[in-house]
């Protein structure tokens, strides 16, 4: 089903339209056969992924969500019917910027009245660690805007969290999660025990179908929590599915903290972002990605199946990463 400029069908608000999960936002809802409006939020309306939204219908408009441009991100929304939003740690890694746009964005769809908040949260390490780990800033800041999107008013609001991206996988030099060896194998390395299992989506994909379930529902509770994944593979699994896809010898090594640390540390990264790193893995094999939350309901009701690791594998060109 293509957009629609009926004035009759609900305008979604999307904010992050070319990134990976605004994205995968507007193909689930364009898949749909309802029929939507959709107000494609992006920094750079000149930009080529801008321009393909345009010419799918989307009515692409340019702003940057930031505090000092408040009237401009109120305005942004106005008349939305439901309103996606999301926030990038990764872009600036200040917690405190995160959490202020955040709660910016969220002020914007509660003052246009929207009928539905999706916000793209995470959950707190914090307190799914009884307080061991105080340092997954990332999940911290959109856990907090969270719970202020609770008290502003707006009648139904959707938690839906994005689990850990098959992507990641595709990271190279500073972000590599998979390196090669000396000896010409590869290896996927961090603390984590290696039956210890984490939540896998390929977002740019699958991550869309769990908001537009949510959006399509019969009715709309006050508050909701979706886990987005396609399935929980342990350490080892995945990297024994990459062997198996790929024809590359990939083996996942457990490593010490201090190992892991120096590591990062010898890449340039800030100490406080190595320390967030290293506890964003202890932590999910600790206590788990999305804490101690049942899962399993997410995946019921969706558009279509999301695509496993395996199938990632398999439609991904793997070249920059294990040459």
């Amino acid at each position: 089903m293509t957009i629609t400029s009926d004035t009759s069908a609900p305008l979604i608000a999307v904010v992050g339209a070319t990134g990976r999960q605004g994205g995968s936002v507007i193909d689930a809802l364009s898949e749909s056969p309802k029929l939507y409006r959709i107000r494609a939020f992006t920094r750079d309306a000149n930009k080529d992924a801008a321009k393909a939204l345009s010419n799918r219908g989307a009515e692409v408009v340019a702003v940057n969500f930031t505090v000092d441009n408040k009237e401009a991100t109120f305005k942004a929304f106005e008349g939305a019917t439901y309103a996606f939003l999301v926030t990038n740690f990764w872009e600036h890694m200040q917690t405190d910027r995160e959490v202020a746009e955040g709660k910016l964005l969220v002020d914007a769809a509660a003052h246009a009245k929207v009928k539905l908040l999706v916000w793209s949260g995470l959950e707190s390490m914090v307190k799914a660690s009884n307080g061991k780990y105080k340092n997954v800033v990332h999940f911290e800041g959109k856990a907090s805007v969270t719970e202020y999107a609770k008290t502003v008013g707006i009648p139904a609001i959707a938690d839906v969290q994005a689990g850990m991206y098959m992507e990641n996988y595709l990271g190279q030099g500073a972000l590599a999660l998979v390196k090669k060896q000396g000896d010409g194998s590869y290896a996927i390395s961090n603390p984590a025990d290696p039956e210890s299992t984490v939540p896998l989506i390929n977002t740019t994909h699958d991550y869309g179908l769990f908001v537009r379930k949510v959006i399509e529902a019969p009715t709309h509770e006050p508050f909701t929590s979706v886990y987005s994944y396609s399935e929980v593979l342990s350490q080892k699994e995945i990297a024994r599915q990459l062997t198996e896809g790929t024809g590359k010898d990939v083996t996942y090594h457990q490593v010490s903290e201090e190992e892991y640390k120096q590591d990062w540390i010898a890449m340039g990264l800030p100490q406080a972002t190595v320390q967030e790193i290293y506890e964003s893995f202890a932590s999910h094999a600790e206590v788990g990605y999305y804490g101690d939350k049942d899962i399993g309901p997410s995946l019921r009701g969706l558009a279509r199946t999301p695509r496993t690791w395996a199938e990632f594998i398999k439609v991904t060109d793997w070249s920059q990463v294990l040459n």
